[in-house]
């Protein structure tokens, strides 16, 4: 072959790699996990995200700090300036672009949901895959792009997460809306968090419906890829009573109230418009995960007429709801009730719904062509708002009040986009309303000195001599605290809500025994508080001080001199202050920790013991000590035997590890008792011990297994006290926000 030859025959290869999609690449050259392999195989990466490690400004960044030094009104300022700064690369329709940012701060909070706390605005997590991919955000990465220079001129003192939300805000009053406040705090993330969308394998699909159409598990959402409901209907049926009852389910899983939902869908459609002015499968194309490397980030490119503007396509419904798209009015429910609307196409083919009435057909400016006007339009969620008896009960309420629907959106959006920040503490900045609600789990402040180190040294006498058994002291302690989620930054012992309900009736915290437990508690702060003069101590201390006491003794019972830090300044909040519906959501259905499953969980026993540990922001090393050494403290949901290893219950020792890999015992499934393992001598055949699967899954599981060895080694004894009591300590302060 000669020189010619082969430099030819290199161009034809050349140009045969080039063809290979990067996506394809890819999948040739990537690792494969060990769930490639093993689908069934525990999944522990949800307790490994996020590492400080991840975080460009470094662990000990302070970003609250940070924040407090803005000047608010200048960023606002900024922003304002921004929204009528249309640009050619993506013109403003009606030259603003506040409809478009009200959009994305929607779409960024509402994807949290109440059941396990996930979703929300924090983190900023609309910049990563897959909710900056999801069709409910099409178009949405534009919006951020035309926030950046904000980003940049501020930088680390205002975080994605706040900027978007703040863009929300500063889009709705340049509208000449008046919003209820705004609060900073939150803290961009660096990666896509874990978590669980949904059973499906392609977007806009629906496979997560029990029989009664009731959806599955946590999920919020009523199709993979959506933030609520399909706008056309259930799976695109155009019928306004189903949608209701999606709009119901799914926004209720949201933490909205039937108010609230007329407001946010009301007062969110009185601006902007709806985009579909060409068939997106003939025009769009692929979403910012799947884009060309070229695109930077961008995606659904439109090669239909300009792409943007008047050809802009997202949903692929079209049009606006209102006359004045850009200005706050009661126009939406005035169209909604005044018109008969009847059925149509958009020119992408989406089911839609215009007034009968020919006059309306020039009511509405468009949004880039002078001159050109178009009839409003409403979705089929637009009509269940009329069509539905109970919502129909707000928009007249509504309509006959505007300053109460003004001020019941208000209310709704700032719920909306600071739902999942948690209780009021974490707030910052100069525009925090003064007004304290319900939903934020208020917790009164103390009006009383706090205990010292003596007190505590009393307390802790008073309460191991009590009567109380170790057990109790820890299970109720483990409750109190362990009931706080950093997915949304609710529950835990702070508050003293485990006296209250709902929680105090909950199956898993054993209803009869917290009650016993509370009221020799109760006593003990009440002889403590009568002598005590100006020093109180509240009952959510008191429930955490027993607990450590408890876990002191047991240290103490198995040879170690330990001190487990206690830090009180707990107040307890009244059952008023307690949204019942509100903290039922945070029941949990499983708790490995305490060896309960229920038959609502709707994970396997092992993956909801990653979950609870996730939720309760443990790492794999902590999860692992902390169950082992709640199994030796016997320390069980109504002191069943399971995973109990050890002939020395009530001691904080490492037996469980030691027990778990001695190879004397053998392990097998008990006959007819689905999830219940025997482990037997394997010379005498004598049953030892009984396990549940989140006993045995920690020699089962490579990965547990060697941090299982470390504990169980001889030189390991006084380590897995430590660590132990650092989890135990981590866990009994996550919501003590007053501390950090």
């Amino acid at each position: 072959m000669n020189r010619k030859s082969r430099t030819m025959l290199s161009a034809v290869a050349l140009a045969v790699t080039t063809t290979l999609s990067a996506q394809s690449f890819a999948a040739m050259s990537e690792a494969k996990t060990n769930q490639f392999w093993w689908p069934e195989q525990l999944n522990l990466s949800p307790l490994r995200q996020h590492s400080p490690e991840s975080n460009p400004y470094g662990a000990n960044f302070d970003y609250a700090a940070e924040f407090s030094k803005l000047d608010l009104k200048q960023v606002k300022k900024d922003i304002e300036q921004t929204l009528t700064d249309s640009q050619d690369w993506w013109p403003a329709d009606w030259g603003h672009y506040g409809p478009f940012m009200i959009r994305m701060a929607w779409h960024s909070a509402g994807v949290y949901r109440v059941h396990d706390g996930r979703g929300g605005s924090a983190g900023g997590q609309q910049r990563f895959d897959p909710l900056n991919s999801w069709p409910d955000n099409a178009n949405l990465d534009k919006a951020r792009r035309l926030l950046w220079p904000i980003k940049q001129k501020y930088g680390r003192s205002l975080s994605w997460a706040d900027l978007m939300v703040l863009a929300g805000n500063v889009a709705l009053e340049s509208m000449g809306f008046k919003t209820f406040g705004f609060a900073g705090g939150r803290q961009d993330d660096w990666e896509p968090d874990l978590v669980y969308w949904g059973p499906e394998d392609a977007f806009l699909k629906d496979e997560r419906r029990d029989k009664k159409g009731k959806l599955k598990g946590p999920l919020a959402a009523v199709e993979m890829g959506l933030i609520y409901v399909n706008p056309e209907g259930p799976h695109g049926k155009p019928d306004p009573l189903l949608a209701a009852k999606d709009i119901r389910m799914s926004f209720g899983r949201m933490a909205m109230n039937d108010e609230e939902v007329v407001a946010l869908i009301a007062g969110g459609h009185t601006f902007g418009k709806a985009h579909g002015a060409k068939k997106p499968s003939d025009c769009v194309g692929k979403e910012p995960a799947a884009a060309e490397i070229e695109a930077q980030g961008l995606g659904w490119k439109n090669k239909c007429g300009s792409g943007k503007g008047a050809d802009t396509t997202t949903s692929g419904l079209e049009g606006a709801w209102t006359v004045t798209p850009t200005q706050w009015s009661t126009n939406y429910l005035d169209n909604l009730m005044n018109f008969n609307w009847v059925m149509t196409k958009s020119p992408a083919g989406a089911t839609q719904w215009i007034p009968d009435n020919k006059a309306a057909a020039n009511l509405v400016p468009d949004a880039h062509i002078e001159g050109k006007r178009h009839a409003p339009i409403m979705f089929t969620t637009d009509l269940a708002l009329k069509f539905d008896p109970e919502y129909r009960k707000v928009i007249e309420r509504f309509r006959k009040d505007p300053k109460q629907y003004e001020l019941a959106f208000a209310k709704a959006w700032f719920k909306l986009t600071h739902r999942d920040m948690g209780p009021r503490a974490r707030y910052v900045g100069s525009e925090v309303p003064s007004e304290v609600l319900t939903w934020q789990d208020p917790i009164p402040k103390a009006d009383y000195k706090m205990i010292g180190s003596k007190d505590i040294n009393t307390l802790k006498k008073s309460i191991l001599n009590s009567g109380l058994t170790k057990q109790e002291l820890i299970r109720t302690a483990w409750s109190a605290a362990s009931s706080h989620r950093v997915t949304d930054m609710r529950g835990g012992a702070n508050g003293g809500r485990l006296r209250l309900e709902p929680q105090v009736s909950w199956e898993i915290n054993n209803p009869d025994e917290v009650n016993k437990v509370l009221a020799t508690l109760t006593d003990i702060q009440t002889q403590f508080n009568k002598r005590a003069g100006k020093k109180a101590v509240s009952i959510a201390d008191l429930i955490v001080l027993g607990g450590s006491a408890a876990v002191e003794k047991a240290a103490n019972d198995a040879g170690y001199k330990v001190n487990v830090a206690f830090k009180p300044g707990r107040t307890d909040a009244s059952q008023a202050q307690t949204d019942v519906l509100s903290f039922s959501y945070l029941e949990p259905k499983a708790d490995a920790f305490r060896n309960y499953y229920s038959d609502e969980a709707f994970m396997s026993p092992t993956e909801m013991l990653v979950d609870k540990a996730n939720m309760l922001d443990l790492s794999v090393p902590e999860m692992t000590v902390l169950l082992g050494g709640l199994r030796s403290l016997d320390a069980n949901y109504k002191g069943a035997e399971h995973g109990v290893f050890t002939d020395k219950p009530g001691q904080l020792s490492n037996d469980f590890f030691v027990n778990l890999l001695d190879m004397s015992t053998k392990w097998s499934k008990v006959e007819g008792q689905e999830g219940l393992y025997e482990g037997r001598d394997r010379k005498t055949g004598e049953i030892k011990w009984t396990a549940t699967p989140v006993d045995l899954i920690f020699g089962s599981n490579s990965e547990l297994r060697a941090i299982t060895e470390v504990y169980a080694s001889d030189d390991a004894k006084q380590k897995f006290v430590d660590d132990f009591i650092a989890a135990w300590v981590k866990v009994m302060q996550l919501d003590r926000f007053d501390l950090k």
